[in-house]
């Protein structure tokens, strides 16, 4: 537990100062009652309660007077809540590197398999999206509480020509912000070029918002899945810078083994890597994590991970209402007691 305002604590050092002040009241008490001679006069003078009674009233007040203390120290824990996404975008490689056969059977079907058991397990209150990417990105299904329309999006997924990661970001978040523009110069883009051309990431002709913490916006997130190196289109890590200027984590999940595929066509053949550098440097700029999976199974614990984390979140959360309340339970308590023993509050 940690507190957010710690110098606070210093105020319990009081409670003791009470407890001591409480105890020399008693005992000048009974040393005064001990003057009279009159036994009944005596018993009037210590009052009707005794024992355990007679404390406990006092007691729950020090108590109830130390929560409060505690709670002007404005604890924090961390604890597990529900999350608060409404909207997940699921970011799918449809290139055709994604027909490599490493991850059975292959990283395409794999991919589907895992998302779609994603989709059954998430609360229908979530939105879900698909967006889609290749040589470049394109919003196949947009969020919907329908989960049935993304599961038949994803049966329909086709593969198609080259990796542009940087796009499926990019797409992803204007899902997310259609009253938005995004635009992030390609990686051979010359900064210079052009004269008059757009700064990277400046939405349209309207003027950008202002950029809030990484990992901020918890109304959403997006889930890239992806097996190759990107050969088209925006950098992916401009892309992300996007995404982290606006709060929304980029959770990226690469797919295929560590030494990859060699692919052959008509003529020509490609070994088909992991841009694993690029995929971290995209989840550590948006506040997300980055995951490997290198087998089918691999793919759907992760998905099941991140369904997990997605609907239910550790949190370091505020918890000065709870103490609050206990202290406010214990005062409470500390004088209906003393009334209903002894006529009065405390």
């Amino acid at each position: 537990m940690t507190f957010l305002w710690p110098a606070a604590l210093w105020l319990l050092a009081g409670v003791p100062l009470l407890t001591g002040f409480y105890v020399w009241l008693l005992r000048r008490k009974r040393k005064s009652a001990l003057r009279y001679s009159n036994l009944a006069i005596v018993k009037a003078a210590l009052g009707e309660g005794h024992g355990l009674r007679r404390h406990l009233p006092p007691a729950l007040f020090l108590l109830a007077l130390a929560a409060m203390l505690f709670a002007m120290a404005r604890p924090a824990a961390v604890i597990t809540l529900p999350s608060q996404h409404e909207t997940v975008i699921l970011a799918i490689d449809v290139s055709g590197s994604m027909r490599a056969d490493d991850v059975k059977p292959t990283r395409l079907a794999a991919a589907q398999a895992a998302a779609r058991s994603f989709i059954n397990d998430t609360p229908s209150s979530t939105r879900i999206g698909l967006v889609t990417f290749a040589g470049s990105a394109a919003l196949v299904q947009p969020p919907t509480h329908n989960h049935d329309d993304v599961l038949a999006a994803i049966d329909q997924l086709q593969l198609q020509n080259a990796t542009a990661v940087g796009s499926g970001i990019l797409v992803s978040l204007k899902a997310l912000f259609p009253d938005q523009d995004f635009e992030v110069r390609p990686p051979h883009a010359s900064a210079a070029a052009g004269g008059g051309g757009r700064a990277l990431g400046e939405p349209g002709k309207e003027k950008a918002p202002k950029p809030v913490a990484p990992g901020s916006y918890s109304q959403a997130a997006i889930i890239l899945l992806t097996d190759g190196q990107t050969t088209s289109g925006p950098d992916p890590v401009d892309a992300a810078r996007l995404a982290a200027e606006r709060g929304v984590r980029v959770f990226t999940v690469g797919v295929g083994t560590p030494d990859g595929q060699i692919l052959t066509g008509e003529g020509w053949s490609i070994r088909v890597r992991l841009d694993e550098d690029a995929l971290k440097a995209i989840a550590d700029l948006t506040r997300a994590d980055y995951y490997f999976a290198g087998n089918a199974l691999d793919l759907k614990k992760i998905y099941e991970g991140l369904k997990s984390r997605l609907v239910m979140e550790k949190k370091q959360t505020e918890v000065t209402a709870l103490f609050t309340a206990f202290a406010a339970m214990l005062a409470l308590a500390a004088a209906t007691l003393s009334f209903f023993w002894f006529n009065r509050l405390l």
